[in-house]
């Protein structure tokens, strides 16, 4: 039996800033842990398996949020793949094309960006904001679990985030790639 209002009452809420050095209040680890607990175990097997790559190929979870997150987050890859394939004077016959203008129009911008770091900061906005557009409004069903789970994994990912850490990790591929290992 699923216990979904305690489970939603022990989940602190956070919020994303572009500080990397606040911690969040809980990991994802804890939370899928959480989750285990209270949820009915295919809820809870969902939770565990929660992603923020999605299958390649469309696959229907058994949740109607998690099939949109996961269609809208494939449809983005696949632009970014397009628009970086058009930019590069490539061929990209084994990507299938989206017709979401939304997403096309972030990936548009997002290539656009002089910055790597700038152009993934924007793309991780962007599915922050897709997120709370398809946000359930029932907060206590399972689908604003994942929907916390998943905002939870891009927050840990966006904290990860470190300029000068991203610049010593470049300055050190582009020496080997020179050859001039130190």
């Amino acid at each position: 039996m699923e216990h979904l209002y305690y489970l939603v009452s022990q989940l602190p809420a956070f919020t994303v800033n572009g500080d990397s050095s606040s911690k969040l209040p809980i990991t994802t680890d804890y939370f899928k842990d959480l989750c285990c607990r209270f949820m009915s175990p295919k809820a809870a097997e969902l939770a565990k398996g929660l992603s923020l790559e999605p299958p390649r190929q469309g696959e229907k979870t058994g949740s109607a949020f998690l099939d949109e997150w996961y269609t809208k987050e494939r449809n983005l890859r696949f632009a970014l793949a397009q628009v970086r394939a058009l930019k590069m004077k490539k061929e990209a016959k084994d990507i299938p094309i989206t017709s979401d203008g939304e997403v096309i129009q972030a990936a548009r911008t997002a290539t656009g960006m002089d910055s790597p770091l700038s152009a993934e900061q924007y793309l991780n906005d962007y599915r922050m904001t897709v997120l709370e557009k398809i946000a359930p409004l029932d907060v206590f069903s399972a689908d604003a679990v994942y929907n916390y789970g998943l905002r939870l994994m891009l927050a840990e990912r966006m904290k990860k985030f470190n300029r000068d850490l991203g610049l010593a990790s470049y300055h050190k591929i582009y020496d080997e790639i020179l050859g001039e290992k130190k």
